[in-house]
C-alpha cells in the first residue's frame, strides 16, 4: 500500500491527532490539572477546526473507497464547528461532580463519532461507509447512557442501540441485494452497473437503504427513539444528536442515493423522499405542538427540520447540495443556542418544561433574548439566517421540478405556518405571560455565554453574509460529477 494516500486524509488524520493529545492528557496529567482538561479539549478542538478550513487537495484514495472534494470538504470544516460548539457548552457540565470522574470519557467519544462521520462523508464504498456509520452510531450509545444512574439515560441508550441495530440490520439487507445485482460495493461501479439491470429487487434494495439511513436522520417513520433518546440523554449529548448526527447522515444519504442509486431518481427514490418528506415535516409539526418538555419539543422540532434538509436531497442537484450544506450550518447555529440556553438552565434550576420558562424574561432577560432568536431562526422568520436557509432548500427543490415537487413545497410551507405557532408559544411564555417565573435570577458559566454568544452571532450574520451561501455554491458546482447518472 501507498502511504501517500493518507495525504488525502487531512482532516481525519488532524482529527485522530486531537483525540491522541486528549487522551494522553487524560491519561499522564496529574489530578489537580484534570479539571481544566475541558478548556483544553476546546482549545485543541479550535485549533484544529481553524487548520481544517485551510484548502486541501482533492482526489480518491484506497482503491476509490475514499474521496475528498470541496464540498466534503467543506462539510467536515461544518460538522467541526457545530462539535466546537458543543464542546465549549459543555464544559461546565462535565466539571461537575457526578460528570468529573468520566469527564475524558466524554470528550473521547466524542471525538471518535466525529472520526466515523468523516469517514461517511467521505466514503465511495459501502464498506467503509458502514464502517463509519457504526463508528458514529455505537459511541453515541454509550454517551446517552453518560449519567448511567438516571433511569432515563439507560433507557435512551437501550432504545438507541437497539434501534442502530436493527436499522444497520436492514440497511445491510439491501446493500446484500445490491452487491447482488451488481458484483460490486463500490459507489461508482454500481451506479454503472444498474443502469442496465433495473428490476424489482433494486427498488426493494433502495428502500432498504433509506430506511437504514433514515433512522439517522430520524425521518418518519423511522423516528420513534428520537424524543426518548432526547429527553433521556444529557443535554449535551442531545444537542450533538439533534445537529452533528444529522448534518453528516444528510450529507451521505444524498451522496449514496445520487452516486449509487442515481438511475433510478424518477421510478424509485424520488417518490419514496416525497412520501417520507411530506410524513415526517407534519407529523414533526403535529407532535412539536403538544410537548411541554423543551428536549422533546426540540426532538420533534429536529424531525420536522429533517424533512426540510432531504428537500435539499430530493432536488439531486449543485444546488440542492448548497442548498442543504446551508441549511445544516444555519441548523447548527440555531438548535445549539436553544440547547444552551436548556443547558444552562437545566443544570442551574432542573427546569426543562415550557411552563417553568414563564416570565423567563423578568429574571434572565439575556437567557430569554437567546431563546428567541433561537425559535425565530428555526420558525424561519425573517431577517434570521433561518428563513433564508428556507428559502433556498425550496429554490433547491423546485429546480427543474414537475408538478409534484410544487405540491411537495406547498406541504413543506403549511408546515412553516405550523411550526410558526408552536416556536411562538415558548416565546410567548418567556417574554409575554405574566406568570410568577419559577426559575430565579443566575448567571451562566462564561463557557456557556461564549457558546451562545457564538450561536446567536451565527444565525444573525449568515442571514446577512451572502459569501456563506456563494463559497457553499462554489463547492457544490465543483462536485457536478455526483449528479451524471439522473441526467
Amino acid at each position: 500500500m501507498d502511504y501517500s494516500q493518507f495525504l488525502m486524509m487531512p482532516q481525519e488524520i488532524g482529527l485522530l491527532a486531537t483525540f491522541l493529545l486528549v487522551f494522553l492528557y487524560d491519561t499522564f496529567m496529574p489530578a489537580k490539572c484534570q479539571k481544566q482538561l475541558p478548556l483544553f479539549t476546546a482549545l485543541v478542538f479550535a485549533i484544529y477546526t481553524a487548520v481544517s478550513f485551510i484548502p486541501c487537495c482533492t482526489g480518491t484514495a484506497f482503491a476509490g473507497m475514499f474521496e475528498q472534494s470541496q464540498a466534503t470538504w467543506a462539510m467536515k470544516g461544518i460538522l467541526n464547528i457545530g462539535t466546537f460548539l458543543v464542546i465549549l457548552q459543555a464544559v461546565k457540565w462535565t466539571n461537575s461532580d457526578f460528570v468529573s470522574v468520566r469527564r475524558g470519557e466524554f470528550y473521547e467519544l466524542l471525538l471518535l463519532t466525529l472520526f466515523g462521520m468523516f469517514l461517511m462523508v467521505s466514503a465511495r464504498n459501502f464498506l467503509l461507509f458502514y464502517i463509519g456509520l457504526e463508528t458514529a452510531s455505537l459511541p453515541l450509545a454509550a454517551l446517552a447512557a453518560f449519567e448511567k444512574n438516571h433511569y432515563e439515560s439507560r433507557e435512551a441508550a437501550a432504545k438507541y442501540i437497539f434501534t442502530a441495530i436493527f436499522s444497520s440490520a436492514i440497511m445491510l439487507l439491501g446493500v446484500s441485494f445490491v452487491y447482488g445485482l451488481s458484483g460490486s460495493l463500490n459507489f461508482a461501479t454500481i451506479g454503472q452497473a444498474l443502469v442496465s439491470k433495473q428490476s424489482a429487487l433494486l427498488i426493494v434494495a433502495v428502500a432498504f437503504v433509506i430506511s437504514g439511513v433514515g433512522f439517522k436522520l430520524s425521518l418518519v417513520p423511522f423516528h420513534n427513539w428520537t424524543a426518548d433518546v432526547y429527553q433521556g440523554a444529557p443535554t449535551a449529548v442531545t444537542s450533538y444528536l439533534s445537529v452533528i448526527s444529522k448534518g453528516s447522515a444528510a450529507f451521505a444519504f444524498l451522496l449514496i442515493l445520487t452516486q449509487v442509486f442515481g438511475s433510478v431518481y424518477a421510478d424509485a427514490w424520488k417518490w419514496m423522499l416525497y412520501a417520507i418528506i411530506v410524513l415526517t415535516i407534519t407529523i414533526g409539526n403535529l407532535f412539536a405542538v403538544r410537548q411541554r418538555n423543551l428536549k422533546r419539543f426540540l426532538a420533534f422540532s429536529s424531525i420536522s427540520q429533517a424533512g426540510y434538509i432531504m428537500l435539499g436531497v430530493i432536488a439531486a442537484n449543485t444546488l440542492g447540495m448548497a442548498s442543504m450544506m446551508y441549511y445544516v450550518v444555519v441548523y447548527i447555529f440555531s438548535n445549539l443556542a436553544a440547547f444552551g440556553v436548556i443547558a444552562a438552565i437545566e443544570r442551574k434550576t432542573g427546569k426543562v418544561t415550557t411552563d417553568d420558562y414563564n416570565g423567563l424574561f423578568k429574571t434572565n432577560p439575556w437567557l430569554s433574548f437567546t431563546m428567541m432568536v433561537a425559535m425565530f431562526s428555526l420558525a424561519g422568520i425573517p431577517p434570521f439566517a433561518g428563513f433564508f436557509s428556507k428559502f433556498f432548500v425550496f429554490a433547491g427543490a423546485l429546480n427543474g421540478a414537475d408538478v409534484a415537487i410544487y405540491v411537495l413545497v406547498l406541504i413543506a410551507l403549511v408546515n412553516t405556518i405550523i411550526s410558526l405557532y408552536y416556536y411562538l408559544l415558548v416565546v410567548k411564555a418567556m417574554f409575554i405571560r405574566q406568570d410568577e417565573c419559577v426559575i430565579p435570577s443566575f448567571k451562566s458559566d462564561w463557557t456557556e455565554k461564549a457558546g451562545m454568544i457564538i450561536c446567536v452571532l451565527g444565525i444573525v450574520l449568515l442571514g446577512l453574509a451572502s459569501c456563506v451561501y456563494t463559497a457553499l455554491a462554489d463547492y457544490a458546482t465543483a462536485s457536478d460529477a455526483l449528479f451524471q447518472l439522473i441526467r
